[in-house]
C-alpha cells in the first residue's frame, strides 16, 4: 500500500478520536482499511504458500 493511504488511514483515525468524522471520511476511511486489509490478508496468504513441512521422524 502507498505510503499517503497510510498515513491518511492514520490520519482519519486521529481525527475520529479527536473531533469525529464526517459522513465521507467514514466511508473513506472504512475503503482504506478494506484495502489494507486485503493486501495484508495476500502477504499472508502468498507467505504460507511457500512455506515447506519437513517431517523428520518420517525421512
Amino acid at each position: 500500500m502507498e505510503k499517503f493511504k497510510l498515513d491518511r488511514i492514520n490520519e482519519l483515525a486521529h481525527k475520529s478520536k479527536a473531533e469525529g468524522l464526517t459522513l465521507e471520511e467514514k466511508e473513506e476511511q472504512a475503503l482504506l482499511r478494506a484495502e489494507f486489509l486485503a493486501e495484508i490478508r495476500a502477504d499472508v496468504k502468498a507467505s504460507l504458500e511457500t512455506i515447506e513441512i519437513v517431517d523428520e521422524i518420517r525421512s
